[in-house]
């Protein structure tokens, strides 16, 4: 596993870690703002590491298919993906 890849597991491990905290947080009945930013937090380690994910797909994946002539393909599948990303 390479560097990037580690470093995506890390913030998906910390949003995990972060939603076992909101559950609890919902079931003690915790003030609703600041569950609210707990949620805000582990959404931002989620597109954290989806961006690692997508960058680490860029340099490797993707070059890899320019190499040999499958480019076209690698950029269709990202560009749906980004797709998906501003949709929401």
């Amino acid at each position: 596993m390479n560097d990037e890849r580690k470093k995506a597991l890390q913030a998906l491990k910390t949003a995990r870690g972060q939603i076992d905290g909101i559950i609890n947080m919902i079931d003690e009945e915790r003030y609703c703002i600041d569950i609210s930013n707990q949620i805000i937090a582990a959404s931002a380690q989620l597109k954290r590491a989806n961006m690692i994910i997508l960058e680490n797909h860029m340099n490797h994946c993707v070059k890899e298919a320019f190499l040999h002539d499958g480019g076209e393909e690698k950029i269709k599948e990202v560009m749906s993906v980004l797709n998906k990303l501003i949709s929401k």
